[in-house]
């Protein structure tokens, strides 16, 4: 052969044949691979021959037709090709694509390591896989590409643009009728013919996705075995099968139903006890019914000082006034402590108080979080006054879940009406929208991102609300609980009329809805163009006089414009002045930060270990299986008079969520009231009522409570009335030996918990003793001050500072005095604040300029009530700061404390006078007084 002279000749047939002759020549060298190794290997390997018994030694004791862990039986050749509840498991000539592969290689299955598969057999695993998956007998098996393997694909990389909001040249890729039926151009693909397909060409070109469109439309390019995947199915000529059923009874089991929460509350009867005379109420005498048997009874009954201050706490989150405390100490009234309960119930305070609570569990923030940027929610406070109100009003527990879950279904917001009711539902659905969002960027706005955002909701909704973490059973069906991973993508797919991955809306801006009526919107709209026209009229006559005065300065060669033109600067700041005038009449649109549906969502399918990449089964809305017996209890109704079909799939969940015979919803939420009650849950872990949380400490109470929340109507204020109106509320926190020595943890409830202030309360109550508190509700959030050195405080008014729910809840910036005292950080929610006993604690109430401004504040008011008499000073401090008077030896201490603190200010600074001095050491001692634990500990 002569020598080759240039490149072109490499691209000649007779070299192209050559080279290709050789690389074949090479591939049938034998090289030095596992089949060298292992003679096993060399010959063809049947399913029948070897793996047969591998799986019958290692894997039937879990995964066999009786059982069906994850519903997965390996008995068969039928059975293993069928495949387990996330789908196929074995890939024919593919074993790094087979599920079952990468369990059993990366050493998950079996769970046991005695079980675990050999070297040898995982590679004949391997070896079996690659040549085809072989079996002696004829199996019926599915094709090896169908439309669940596809329509996922073309979801994920191309229905962003040709599908249901956009069809760019008229196609519109999500089902196999509308790929064959093509676009402008013609059918998308020709079954048989995957290299004459125009999708397949536009793809392999690189045209589709288009490059330029990539981040806009938030899609990436096929990967290569993407590509090779959609060939082989237009090859295949589009074969289809039918969605699979799972088997409900193979995955849930009557057994798993029977654990104790998966089960209705029943309504025990109350016990009859020795100690009747203690019991005031039901929950009474089941408290005692375990107590009796050990000994013990309840603490004694607590002071009336003691118990006003502790209920005001519990219900307001502030303390009751001295006048207060001495009228309810002076009424004679057998019910005096029940009318009081009520008149605080009845206050704005208890709202206030209360949807903090709830505000942790639902994970609000007014902040997005996810990225360094921590973009703020200008609109998210609307949810926040929702809950307050919805609180105050004592709105059924049954209509508040069902209007957070699903408020736009309930109502017809797009006929441009909005009244108060449409209102309040459209901001209810913010309880889905408080997750850490970073899809308000095109650059993370991929369905990735997306999918995390739903996760969260999912969190938020599994923890608050079911006591489930369900979360568990995204990427694995549930270690502990029965919640197959089935049921966790069931669950999203209830949610995905709204929160479709395949069809987004950013977290700002598409996300919000305006709520103003249409004929209002108009008018808005007209005026706020008018005002946009004026300003940028006066910026035109400012660049006019600007360009005018350049004239001059070039003409006369002046170093400056208003040397040019004297009056220049005087006639740019009148237009500055006007603009800013107008500027000051525009308002942004208001609009609400709300969840809705927006239509027939994509198909939902199993995401295998919760890989976006690699979509399993097809599955369709639903319950965990294990909450009830029925097939599909999720019954949808079209709502009358909407004009457009909302889908109705979270109405009905909602609806299910709260039926008065639900496992979980009555007993959660009870749960939750009693352990901010009472220091701790029933259930210690009111996140999770499943196998690995705690068993209830009263069973029967908790279901008692259950069903009387029911009962009365889902009525959150009677709940309270009841528990708070029961001698063991009432109780002393006083713990003798005994108690402590048969129920050293509290778990029995022989005494009630010495609290402390939450971070909110004890600001809140530093405002209100130093007549700083500025009670104005609702609203926009208060911003915050952020120093260098990172000290977050917020910002005060002219009438002080607000409460502390309304502060700014930035997730980056969270007040420094909220966060040293254990304000949670929402990721995503906070079910149990943690409470921590830490230096950063006394060092902020010592240093921090702010208490410093309080304690001087709190000084000014008590020398105003008090005069300048010491003694009388000291005992309206106890009155004010403790709800107590103040013994003789505390005033004696309190006096000689502020003498000597006087004359060392005396003594450092001899031009202050006395009387400046003596102001000054009150402060002194008020600011100490802060710092005392009888101060932050409620009893």
């Amino acid at each position: 052969m002569k020598p080759l002279t240039s490149t072109r000749e490499y691209c000649t047939p007779f070299f192209q044949r050559t080279v290709l002759l050789a690389i074949l020549f090479c591939a049938a060298i034998p090289s030095h691979s596992a089949a060298a190794e292992n003679p096993n290997l060399q010959t063809p390997v049947f399913y029948e021959s070897k793996l047969q018994q591998i799986f019958q030694e290692k894997c039937l004791s879990c995964h066999n037709s009786k059982t069906r862990k994850a519903g997965l039986d390996l008995s068969s050749p039928e059975s293993l090709l069928k495949g387990s509840e996330s789908g196929r498991i074995i890939q024919a000539g593919d074993a790094d694509a087979s599920l079952l592969f990468q369990m059993i290689e990366s050493a998950e299955m079996p769970p046991d390591e005695k079980n675990h598969l050999s070297k040898d057999e995982v590679q004949l695993l391997r070896h079996w896989l690659n040549a085809g998956a072989r079996f002696r007998e004829k199996v019926k098996t599915a094709p090896a590409v169908t439309q669940h393997d596809i329509i996922p694909l073309l979801h994920l990389r191309c229905v962003a643009c040709h599908g249901g909001r956009r069809k760019e040249a008229g196609l519109d890729l999500r089902t196999k009728a509308s790929i064959v039926r093509g676009g402008k151009s013609g059918p998308a693909v020709i079954p048989g013919n995957p290299s004459s397909s125009l999708l397949i060409k536009r793809i392999h070109a690189g045209e589709m996705p288009p490059p330029r469109k990539l981040v806009s439309a938030s899609v990436k390019p096929m990967q290569a075995n993407e590509r090779e995947l959609l060939s082989q199915w237009i090859a295949l000529k589009l074969p289809e099968v039918e969605s699979p059923h799972s088997e409900e009874e193979t995955l849930v089991t009557e057994d798993d139903r029977n654990f104790w929460s998966f089960q209705p509350p029943k309504q025990p009867t109350p016990p009859k006890v020795q100690g009747q005379g203690r019991v005031r109420n039901p929950i009474d005498a089941f408290i005692l019914q375990q107590l009796e048997p050990k000994g013990l009874s309840l603490s004694p009954a607590a002071s009336k000082r003691t118990i006003i201050r502790r209920l005001y706490f519990d219900l307001t989150g502030l303390p009751p006034k001295p006048d207060e405390i001495e009228q309810f100490l002076n009424d004679t009234d057998p019910r005096a402590y029940e009318k009081l309960a009520d008149r605080l119930l009845a206050s704005r305070r208890y709202g206030e108080r209360w949807a903090r609570h709830w505000l942790d569990a639902a994970g609000y923030a007014d902040s997005e979080g996810a990225q360094n940027e921590d973009k703020l929610r200008p609109h998210m406070y609307r949810y926040r006054d929702y809950v307050i109100q919805a609180l105050n009003e004592d709105k059924p527990y049954s209509r508040f879940l069902i209007e957070q879950i699903a408020g736009d279904e309930l109502v017809d917001y797009q006929s441009g009406k909005i009244t108060p009711e449409v209102y309040d539902c459209l901001v209810a659905t913010g309880f889905l929208r408080t997750a850490p969002d970073r899809t308000f960027a095109n650059i993370t706005n991929f369905v990735p991102d997306r999918l995390e955002v739903i996760a969260d909701e999912m969190d938020i909704l599994g923890s608050a609300v079911l006591g489930l973490t369900i979360k568990c059973a995204r990427c694995h069906s549930h270690k502990f609980d029965p919640i197959p991973q089935r049921d966790y993508y069931r669950l999203t797919a209830v949610f995905k009329e709204a929160y479709d991955e395949h069809d987004w809306l950013k977290s700002q801006g598409p996300r919000t809805l305006s709520y103003i009526p249409k004929e209002e919107r108009d008018k808005y709209n007209e005026r706020e163009q008018e005002l946009a026209a004026q300003v940028q009229q006066l910026k035109q006559e400012i660049a006019k006089l600007t360009a005018q005065a350049q004239k001059l300065q070039i003409k006369k060669l002046a170093k400056s414009l208003e040397e040019a033109d004297p009056q220049y600067k005087q006639k740019c700041d009148q237009l500055q002045q006007q603009i800013k005038a107008v500027e000051a009449r525009r308002q942004p649109q208001p609009r609400i930060r709300a969840l809705w549906s927006r239509g027939t969502p994509s198909p939902s399918y199993i995401l295998k270990r919760g890989n976006y990449l690699t979509p399993g089964r097809p599955v369709e809305p639903g319950v965990p299986a294990v909450l009830t017996r029925q097939q599909n209890p999720l019954e949808v109704i079209a709502q009358p008079g909407q004009q457009e079909p909302k889908g109705g799939r979270r109405l009905a969940f909602a609806r299910w969520l709260t039926q008065p015979a639900h496992p979980l919803t009555a007993r959660v939420m009870v749960n939750r009231i009693w352990m901010h009650h009472f220091g701790r849950g029933i259930v210690k872990t009111p996140e999770n009522f499943g196998r690995a949380g705690e068993r209830p400490t009263h069973p029967e109470l908790l279901d008692w409570l259950a069903t009387e929340f029911v009962r009365q109507g889902w009525s959150l204020k009677s709940l309270h009335r009841l528990m708070v109106t029961s001698e063991t509320y009432r109780q002393s926190s006083d713990v003798s030996d005994e108690a402590l020595r048969l129920d050293p943890e509290g778990s029995l409830f022989s005494r009630m918990p010495l609290k402390r202030m939450e971070g909110e309360v004890l600001r809140d109550t530093l405002l209100f003793l130093s007549g700083q508190l500025d009670e104005t509700p609702y609203g926009p959030a208060d911003p915050v001050d952020v120093r260098r050195d990172g000290l977050v405080t917020s910002k005060a008014s002219d009438k002080g500072w607000r409460r502390s729910i309304y502060v700014l809840q930035r997730r980056t910036q969270i007040p420094t005095l909220l966060e040293n005292f254990d304000y949670p950080q929402m990721g995503p929610n906070c079910i149990r604040r943690g409470e921590s006993l830490v230096a950063p604690q006394a060092l902020h109430l010592m240093n921090d300029q702010m208490i410093h401004r309080l304690a001087t504040d709190f000084a000014a008011k008590i020398r105003s009530q008090a005069g300048s008499s010491q003694t009388e000073q000291v005992r309206q401090i106890y009155r004010q700061a403790f709800g107590r008077e103040a013994v003789r030896k505390e005033v004696s201490i309190g006096v000689e404390t502020m003498n000597a603190l006087n004359q060392e200010w005396l003594n450092a600074y001899p031009t202050t006078r006395a009387e400046e001095a003596a102001r000054k050491s009150l402060t002194n001692y008020c600011h100490a007084i802060f710092n005392l634990a009888e101060f932050q500990y409620i009893d």
